[in-house]
C-alpha cells in the first residue's frame, strides 16, 4: 500500500488541502484511494507513536491501525494529512532546535507501517510570515519563550528536508512553497491523492477563491472555459495573471509584527528563504513543485 503523508508544515494551508481532497470521495473511490476523515487517525497515530516511544511495534500493530482507520476495505493508496504532524506550534523550536521531533515522528510512522511505501508532502513558508503566525498560534508567553533560544535568522527549511531524507531515504518527498500554493492547488490535490493530472476533480480553486475577488474568480473561470489551458504550466500562468489583477489586498498583504524585528530583518529573512528554497529545489532526491 502507498501512504501519502502530508506533514505540514504548521501554518500553511490550515487543512484546506485535506478538505479539497475529501470533496473528491467518489473520484478517489473509483481509483481505490482512501482518504479518511482526520478524526479517524490523527489522535490515534499521535498517541500510538508516543506510547511506543521508539520501541518496535507488535506484529499486529499495522493491521489494528488499519482496521480503525479504513476498516476492511484497504485501499491501494491511503491519504493522511496533518499540518501539526511533527508538532504543535508551541513545540516548533523545542530546546532551541527547529522541528526537533521530526525524526521521532517519522521513524514512528515507518515503524508502524514497515511494509508500505511512503510519499511525504511538505509545504514551506517564508520565515518572515511563518514566525509571527506560528508564534500567535503557540500561545507562548513571549516571543523569546516561543523561540527557546533559536536564532530566527538561522531558520533553514533545507536542514529539515535533509533530516527527512536521512530518516526516510526510501520515501518519495515532495516539497513546495506555501506562497505558490494558489497557483498549484489542483496539482497538489491530484498528486497527494495519486490521481493522474487529467482526472477531473472538485475543489481545484478552493484556495484561490479565498484570496481573489468574486469578480476576478468569475472572469478567470470564464476565461479558462473559453480558452482551455494547454498544460499545467500554461494554467499556472493564466492564474498568476488574474491573481496579479484581482487578488484581495486584505488577504494577501501580511503585516509582520514581532518584537525587535525591523524592516531590514524581514527583508533578510525573505532573502535567505529564497536562497534556501533554491537549494531545496536543486536537491536530486526531492520533487519540488514550482509555478
Amino acid at each position: 500500500m502507498e501512504i501519502a503523508l502530508h506533514i505540514g508544515a504548521n501554518c500553511t494551508d490550515q487543512d484546506m488541502l485535506l478538505k479539497s481532497i475529501l470533496k473528491n470521495g467518489d473520484v478517489m473511490a473509483a481509483h481505490n484511494v482512501g482518504a479518511p476523515g482526520p478524526g479517524k487517525y490523527r489522535r490515534l497515530l499521535r498517541e500510538t507513536i508516543q506510547v511506543l516511544n521508539g520501541s518496535t511495534p507488535g506484529p499486529d500493530a499495522r493491521q489494528i491501525l488499519l482496521d480503525s482507520i479504513v476498516g476492511d476495505a484497504v485501499p491501494d493508496r491511503l491519504v493522511l494529512s496533518n499540518t501539526n504532524f511533527i508538532c504543535i506550534p508551541n513545540r516548533i523550536f523545542e530546546n532551541g532546535l527547529f522541528y526537533p521531533q521530526a525524526e521521532f515522528k517519522l521513524r514512528g510512522m515507518m515503524q508502524l507501517f514497515p511494509q508500505d511505501e511512503f510519499d511525504i508532502y511538505l509545504a514551506l513558508r517564508d520565515p518572515a510570515t511563518f514566525l509571527p503566525d506560528a508564534y500567535a498560534r503557540s500561545k507562548a508567553e513571549s516571543y523569546a519563550a516561543f523561540l527557546q533560544g533559536h536564532d530566527p535568522h538561522n531558520l533553514q527549511w533545507s536542514d529539515l528536508v535533509r533530516r527527512i531524507r536521512r530518516i526516510a531515504p526510501q520515501a518519495a518527498l515532495t516539497v513546495w512553497c506555501n506562497e505558490d500554493t494558489p497557483l498549484i492547488w489542483s496539482e497538489l490535490v491530484r498528486d497527494i491523492a495519486g490521481l493522474d493530472h487529467d482526472v477531473k476533480i472538485t475543489g481545484g480553486f478552493d484556495l484561490l477563491a479565498t484570496i481573489m475577488s468574486q469578480e476576478g474568480m468569475g472572469r478567470l473561470l470564464a476565461y479558462l472555459r473559453a480558452h482551455p489551458p494547454r498544460n499545467d504550466a500554461h494554467k499556472r500562468q493564466v492564474i498568476a495573471a488574474f491573481l496579479d489583477k484581482y487578488a484581495r489586498d486584505d488577504v494577501v498583504d501580511e503585516t509582520v509584527d514581532l518584537p525587535g524585528m525591523t524592516a531590514d530583518d524581514v527583508a533578510d529573512l525573505s532573502a535567505a528563504y529564497d536562497e534556501d528554497v533554491a537549494l531545496i529545489a536543486g536537491m536530486p532526491d526531492v520533487t519540488f513543485v514550482a509555478p
